[in-house]
């Protein structure tokens, strides 16, 4: 079990903003690693209407711990109003990879 460990998932509006979010978080130590996946097509409710765009995806691993610190850098470094931020718990992975993963978070 790996209580400790989350992801993190966020989306960006292009693949710029993504690597530069990604870049910042685990340079400084907020996250052991980010995958940015794109072509990720994002369909959702936004000022009265239905909006569909393309983005890249952020899967942020870090642990519950510096979850706080994560979304508050993903605020001042996001351009949306109002960013998709939401973590869920890693319960369970191999353990290597998780010493790992608490290894990097600084």
């Amino acid at each position: 079990m790996a209580p400790d460990a989350i992801l993190v998932l966020s989306t960006c509006p292009d693949e710029q903003t993504a690597a530069r979010i990604a870049r910042d978080l685990v340079a400084d130590g907020l996250a052991a690693c980010v995958n940015r996946i794109a072509s990720v097509r994002s369909t959702y409710w936004w000022q009265e209407r239905i909006d569909d765009e393309p983005e890249v995806l952020l899967i942020i691993k870090t642990l519950s711990s510096r979850y706080l610190d994560v979304e508050m850098r993903l605020r001042s470094l996001h351009p949306y109003e109002v960013p998709e931020i939401i973590a869920l718990p890693i319960l369970a992975g191999s353990e290597t990879y998780l010493s790992w993963l608490r290894a990097a978070i600084r």
